[in-house]
């Protein structure tokens, strides 16, 4: 059997294994090779046979991999701001209430906003809405401070002011704590 005479660059194959790749070092009759899939491996020289070309196509499991991958598109990015924004918002102004604001007296428009926010606040709980904004001006303050009184009946509601720069003073947010049973 005549002697394989490696050089570096050298495409070979080991004999008693399954793998080959291009020879990077060599030192007397130890020879380094690099794999198709980037391990450098030592071999004694009788190990190893010269090959003209791979005998098969080889791809690393990266290549795999990510042919595997599905295309992901791309979705528009929401600041985090924006992504914190509530989901729900009643505007308890009365004249988006009723036609009828002008025969109403003042204690029947409220007792209507009011019945609003509680009906609203119910459906969020119901629907597990986590934020609301009850959007309810500034006047006198006798609408915001009702409904800090609604709010407070409640064991798995948070409230505070609004985004400023969104409603300004006049609305009032609220979180719902979901995991917490109303009573």
């Amino acid at each position: 059997m005549k002697k394989n005479k490696l050089e570096i660059g050298d495409f070979v194959s080991v004999l008693d294994d399954d793998l080959s790749g291009t020879v990077t070092k060599m030192n007397n009759s130890n020879i380094t090779i690099e794999t198709v899939d980037g391990f450098n491996l030592d071999f004694e020289e009788s190990e190893l046979v010269k090959i003209n070309k791979p005998l098969r196509i080889s791809m690393s499991s990266q290549d795999i991999l990510e042919k595997e991958q599905p295309v992901k598109k791309q979705r528009p990015r929401q600041r985090t701001k924006e992504r914190f924004q509530p989901t729900l918002e009643v505007d308890l102004h009365i004249h988006h209430l009723t036609e009828n604001s002008n025969i109403m007296t003042n204690h029947e428009m409220l007792t209507l906003q009011l019945d609003t926010a509680r009906r609203q606040l119910e459906f969020a709980i119901q629907k597990r809405i986590q934020k609301v904004v009850f959007i309810h001006g500034v006047g006198e303050g006798v609408l915001k401070m009702e409904l800090e009184y609604l709010f407070g009946r409640y064991n798995n509601v948070k409230h505070y002011d609004a985004d400023y720069q969104k409603y300004g003073l006049g609305a009032t947010e609220v979180y719902i704590y979901q995991n917490v049973n109303a009573e």
